[in-house]
Formats: C-alpha cells, sequence, structure tokens
C-alpha cells in the first residue's frame, strides 16, 4: 500500500494557511509587542521575508522531488544520511511539541468559556478527535483544515478590514506608534524565534504534495500563494493592533480581542476565544498530519522502525499516526510541570532556526547536483539563499546572547547532540 493523492488544489492552499495562522498569532503577538513596541512591526515583516524566502526554496525542492519526508529527504540527498536523519527526527519532535502544546492551549481555552471542564481531560479528547480524523483519510484531513483555515482566513481578513478602517476614519491616527522601538533594535532580532514559531507551519504543504492529484503543479502554485497571504495576514493583524492600542498596554491573552474592544465590537472576548480555538484546532490538525508522514517517510529509509512506515488501505500510515499522538499525550502530562513545558517549547521554537538553515543549506547544495531544469526556482540564487543563512545565524546569536536563554540554548544542544549519537548507533 502507498499514500493515496485524495488532496486538491483548494486543499493545497487552505493546508498551507492553518498550519501557520495558529493560536501563535492571536496569541504570541503580545509577547512580541511587549518586547520589542511597535517596533514589532519589523520583527514580523522581517520574520515573513525569511518564511517567504524558505518556502521558496522548499518550493524549488518540492516541486523537483514531491515527497512526504520533504526537507528531511531533501537534507539526506544534499547533505548526507546523518543531515536527514536528524533533520526528520527533529521536524518530528517539533510537530509532536506543536500537538501537546494546542491540546493544553484548547483545553484552557474551552475552561475559559465553561469553568467546570476539567483541563487534562479535555486535552486528552482534543487529541485523541484530531487522531481519528487523521486515522481515517487523507481527504478528511483535507476537508478538515479546509474548513478549519476558511474560518481563521474570514476572522483575519474581517479584523484587518474593520481595524484600518478605525483608524483612518477615528481619531487614534498613529500616535501609539511613536516611540517605534523603545526596547532598541537588538530586541527586535531576539524576537525572531517567537516570530518564526509563529509562522512555522507553511511547510506542511510541502508534506501534502506527495498525497495531491499534481504534485509538482500543486507545490509550486501553493507555495507562492501561502507565503503572501501569510506576510499579509500577519503583518497586516499587527498594524492594527499597534496603531490601536499603546504597545505597553496590550493586556495579556488576546491583542485581538484587547483591539476588537477598543473598536467596539460586542462579545470581543468570547468570539476571539472561539476563533483562537479553531485556530488551535487547525494547527494541531497540521502538526499531527506534518508528523506522521515525515515518520512514515523515515521509517521507509530505516531511520524509525520498519513498521510505521505501513499504509492501510485507506492510504493512511496509522502506525506513525497513533505513535505521534501517543508522544504528544505524554508530553501533555509534562505540560503540568509548568516550568519544564515552558522549556521544551522554547527549545522547539529554537529549533526552527536549526531547520530554516538546514533547509536553506540542501537548496544550495541540490541546485548544483540539478541535471534538468526545475519547474520552480528560488529567486535571487545563491545571494538570497545566503542573506537568509546569515540572517537566522544572527537570530540564533541575539537569542543565545539574551538573558536567562542559557538553559534553552543547552536544551537545543542536547537535542541535537543526542539525535547525532542516536544515528551513531544506528550505523
Amino acid at each position: 500500500m502507498s499514500l493515496h493523492r485524495g488532496l486538491k488544489r483548494r486543499h493545497m492552499t487552505m493546508i498551507g494557511l492553518g498550519g501557520v495562522i495558529s493560536a501563535g498569532l492571536f496569541v504570541s503577538s503580545v509577547k512580541v509587542i511587549a518586547d520589542t513596541g511597535p517596533a514589532a512591526l519589523v520583527a514580523y515583516v522581517l520574520g515573513g521575508v525569511i518564511v517567504v524566502l524558505v518556502m521558496r526554496m522548499l518550493g524549488e525542492m518540492a516541486a523537483a522531488r514531491p515527497s512526504s519526508g520533504s526537507f528531511a529527504d531533501y537534507a539526506r540527498l544534499a547533505l548526507g544520511e546523518r543531515a536527514g536523519f536528524v533533520t526528520g527526527w527533529m521536524y518530528w519532535l517539533f510537530a509532536v511539541v506543536v500537538v501537546a502544546f494546542e491540546a493544553v492551549a484548547g483545553a484552557q481555552l474551552l475552561q475559559s468559556l465553561v469553568p467546570a471542564l476539567p483541563v487534562l481531560p479535555v486535552a486528552v479528547t482534543l487529541v485523541v478527535a484530531i487522531t481519528a480524523a487523521n486515522l481515517v483519510s487523507v481527504r478528511l484531513f483535507g476537508e478538515t483544515e479546509f474548513w478549519l483555515a476558511t474560518v481563521k482566513v474570514v476572522v483575519i481578513v474581517a479584523f484587518i478590514a474593520g481595524g484600518l478602517a478605525f483608524v483612518l476614519f477615528s481619531d487614534p491616527g498613529l500616535s501609539t506608534m511613536a516611540d517605534f522601538a523603545p526596547k532598541g533594535w537588538g530586541a527586535v532580532g531576539a524576537a525572531l524565534v517567537t516570530v518564526l514559531f509563529s509562522y512555522f507551519g507553511a511547510e506542511i504543504v510541502t508534506i501534502a504534495a506527495a498525497e495531491s492529484e499534481e504534485p509538482a503543479k500543486e507545490v509550486a502554485r501553493a507555495t507562492v500563494r501561502v507565503v503572501w497571504r501569510v506576510l499579509i495576514f500577519y503583518v497586516g493583524s499587527v498594524f492594527v493592533i499597534v496603531a490601536i492600542l499603546p504597545w505597553d498596554r496590550v493586556p495579556a491573552g488576546s491583542p485581538f480581542a484587547a483591539a476588537l474592544d477598543r473598536i467596539g465590537v460586542p462579545g470581543a472576548p468570547t468570539l476571539m476565544t472561539v476563533v483562537i480555538l479553531v485556530a488551535v484546532l487547525s494547527v494541531m490538525n497540521a502538526a499531527m498530519y506534518g508528523a506522521s508522514r515525515i515518520l512514515t517517510a523515515m521509517a521507509g529509509r530505516s531511520d524509525a522502525p520498519g513498521r510505521l512506515a505501513a499504509v492501510n488501505a485507506r492510504g493512511v500510515p496509522s502506525g506513525a499516526v497513533l505513535t505521534g499522538s501517543a508522544l504528544g499525550l505524554v508530553l501533555m502530562l509534562v505540560a503540568f510541570a509548568g516550568d519544564a513545558f515552558t522549556l521544551l517549547i522554547n527549545v522547539a521554537g529554537l529549533l526552527v532556526l536549526v531547520l530554516y538553515i538546514v533547509v536553506a543549506l540542501s537548496q544550495l547544495r541540490l541546485r548544483k547536483l540539478a541535471t534538468e531544469p526545475l519547474p520552480l526556482r528560488m529567486w535571487g540564487h545563491p545571494w538570497l539563499t545566503w542573506l537568509v543563512i546569515v540572517l537566522l545565524v544572527l537570530a540564533f546569536v541575539a537569542v543565545a546572547a539574551s538573558p536567562g536563554t542559557l538553559p534553552v540554548v543547552a536544551g537545543v544542544a542536547l537535542v541535537l547532540g543526542g539525535l547525532v549519537i542516536a544515528h551513531l548507533a544506528k550505523s
């Protein structure tokens, strides 16, 4: 049995959007604004440009070689077996952490609506429900993600339109942005990790390409369309927030709800809680899918237990889906240890920088190895690719130099070192 090609063009576009427009946009933007002030706009623009370029690199590789292993397979082809092994497991661990984090966040949101609901059992229920949707068929996954992502896109578009109208036709002006970078420009660089963590997820579209009807064409279309739309949604949303609210008075929780309340939308907190819950479910769905396909591809190359490569009659790698779900449930128990889960999330966020650097290096190498015309090409090759690498390295250094980040950097080193040792033992 093999994976089924049950994803249509509309699924591919919305899968990319659904994976990246997460609770991170609705909630984590508070931290970025608090750390940088209105200069958060620059952080989101810079992060968005990096994501656009990385997605173009991935698009070039995926259009030429559609694979459910995505960048793990490209790292293997370009940089060797060990790089493919480390990259695949690194992404799988990241995706499973996202499943656990979003499940707990979703349960807490539901508890805010219905206080009697206990967090842990609800979080477990959410993971079970998303697992069930992924076990049925890739088509159901695509349909689920299409409708969840559609809700998020409609809300964000309405938010941006209403916010811009408020800024233009009422009297806040842009006075809230007078002190544009109150924490200095170094803070913008350090905030890039949080920003990129929020953006991360658009890569799901290159993994899903292997199960689309026309892999090369669909990944070319989707990578181009998704990245620009995401950039507009993020930057547009953050602009509205910092234009309406003083940066140092954006309340904890959802800045979207606070902005809507300032505009005068009734029931804004409840409305945004429901929308964020939809975002949580969408990202859980995409992360579960991405984790299972990466694990299946690795199993097929003997980088994971061979039985995880098995696909059932519906074209679903059920063993890989259940394995990711099981670890996600275990990590949710860690969530209740407080600081341990926070550290885990921060480590996962910093791993994003490492993954993007691997993607850039892979694209540079595979372009040299290409023997046939490419259906999709990276812009400004190789200069823009090298620019992205330099920016990512500088962001990593900025984080490492920030106070209190030593445990996070040590955690990243521990993960990478452990994976290298695991590959040496396997060899």
